[in-house]
């Protein structure tokens, strides 16, 4: 995972017989909050981003452009600012203006009244937010627990957001079945999130497939063949050892082209294109969001099914939330009243991570069945991604678009696990054959239904709410906490002046 660096400065007092006795313990404060973050920011990967520190408290002009100057030539897109003393709030200005206006800002201070740290803030942060600048605010002390989580949640989601400028959202064919929620709104992801699109047809992938190596093909045979043997359900016709290779080789295709045109996350359309004259996509897709593939570890890409845009778009969000996870793709497929529980299923996209929540194929593998494809729906055959999903928390989302704003819908639930019998049935009323989620949500069925905005639908496993609604916060999009969660956050004040 690559994320961009993290600048920490701290504003001081003008009066030199005030600083030289303080600046010590303001530097060993920004020290504290660097270490901080070097040890609790890292990807899955074991990666972080870079953590620049001011080497001066800024008590001048001069050192406040010194130290926007520095940032800058550091590449640092993400700004917090540590209080301590108080500080002559005009200086914030030098920094903030050179280092420039779009970046994350974090107030961080201390709760003590010897040393006002508090005061500084409001009367700073107070600047930037009257030039109407979207800052979040923490105060209290850097050795509670409760501070420190509430610092790394943030810092998550402007990592998160600053890693998305810039990034191309490769599409593969356009949206599938005329499905607009999957639309790529062009102005409203530019201007929220600094991403854009190029879109190339899915012939472009049928040919790159005929100059997929033979030998990289059969290596990747081989290795799904080892993982699950007869757990592959060879029917001679809709699936057959050719299909399979044929799957694997839309894989390779769309990650070659991912790479040369330099794609960060994609799209495929699939349906109806591919599905009736060449192969199913499922294979791909979920060898694409895997933090794995026959030659090792490696980031997921993250590839959205019937090319669902916004869907995608959260899936990068998701993924740079929890630190390089694979994210779940599913349909909300049914609901089932007399249990509470929403099945989300659809016919792929489902990590094999999910299985198990292992970064290990082997634990994963271990509970996936390869299935022939439904004829009436893919002609062209191939197999079907089958397993059920581990149980534990996670935190679901999805863009909308409202009459051209986006919001995102954010709700946490469970992953149950159900009795095989149970679970037989119900997949019964849906489709065998189609990996599966059993959730309860924490949200009314009445909640869900009347907010949340398409039939796709995307998870990570834990709590990230809070991760999430910052996120929104810093981007200018409008989160809508479903269930208790909402009671949580307060109404920014860029909302309440609208």
């Amino acid at each position: 995972m690559k994320y961009v660096p993290i600048g920490i400065a701290m504003l001081g007092d003008e009066r030199r017989s005030v600083i030289e006795k303080l600046e010590p313990a303001c530097l060993e404060r920004i020290s504290k909050l660097a270490n901080l973050l070097r040890e609790r920011v890292k990807a899955i990967d074991g990666s972080s981003p870079e953590i620049v520190t001011a080497d001066k408290v800024i008590t001048s002009i001069k050192e406040s452009k010194e130290v926007g100057e520095y940032f800058v030539r550091k590449g640092v897109r993400v700004l917090i600012l540590l209080y301590y003393i108080w500080d002559y709030p005009y200086l914030v200005w030098p920094l903030v203006n050179i280092l420039g206006k779009d970046k994350p800002v974090l107030n961080v201070s201390n709760n003590e009244g010897e040393y006002p740290g508090n005061v500084g803030l409001l009367a700073t942060d107070g600047a930037l937010r009257q030039a109407g600048l979207r800052t979040h605010r923490i105060v209290g002390d850097l050795d509670d627990p409760n501070i420190q989580e509430e610092i790394i949640r943030w810092v998550w989601a402007a990592e998160a957001y600053a890693s998305l400028r810039g990034q191309v959202y490769g599409m593969y064919g356009g949206h599938s079945m005329g499905m607009e929620t999957g639309y790529f709104d062009l102005v409203p992801l530019q201007k929220a999130l600094n991403i854009t699109t190029y879109q190339i047809d899915q012939l472009w992938l049928v040919k790159e497939m005929e100059r997929v190596p033979e030998e990289e093909v059969e290596k990747g045979f081989k290795w799904l063949s080892d993982l699950l043997g007869d757990r592959i359900k060879y029917d001679g016709k809709m699936l057959t050892p050719e299909k399979l290779k044929t799957q694997l080789r839309l894989y390779l295709a769309m990650k070659k082209v991912n790479e040369e045109w330099g794609f960060d996350f994609c799209g495929i359309k699939g349906q109806r294109d591919l599905t009736e004259t060449t192969i199913i996509t499922d294979v791909a897709e979920m060898l694409m969001n895997d933090p794995y593939d026959w030659n090792g570890p490696k980031e997921p890409i993250v590839c959205a099914t019937e090319a669902d845009s916004k869907g995608a778009a959260t899936m990068q969000i998701l993924k740079y939330i929890s630190g390089g996870l694979p994210v779940l793709f599913a349909d909300v497929r049914l609901y089932v009243p007399e249990k509470d529980l929403w099945i989300f299923a659809n016919s792929g996209n489902h990590s094999s991570y999910y299985a198990s929540l292992s970064l290990k194929p082997e634990k994963n593998f271990r509970k996936i069945t390869l299935w022939p494809a439904i004829e009436m729906y893919f002609p062209t055959g191939g197999a079907s991604v089958e397993f059920d999903a581990a149980p534990g928390e996670f935190t679901f989302a999805r863009l909308g678009n409202y009459d051209d704003k986006l919001y995102m819908v954010i709700v946490r639930g469970e992953s149950v696990d159900l009795p095989e019998d149970e679970r037989r049935k119900l997949k019964e009323q849906t489709n065998p054959t189609w990996p599966h989620m059993y959730v309860k949500l924490n949200a009314s069925y009445q909640e869900f239904l009347n907010y949340f905005p398409a039939n796709h639908i995307h998870a990570i496993p834990g709590n990230h709410v809070k991760e999430l609604v910052h996120f929104c916060r810093i981007a200018g999009i409008k989160p809508i906490v479903l269930g208790e969660d909402k009671k949580l956050f307060l109404e920014p004040i860029w909302e309440k002046m609208k």
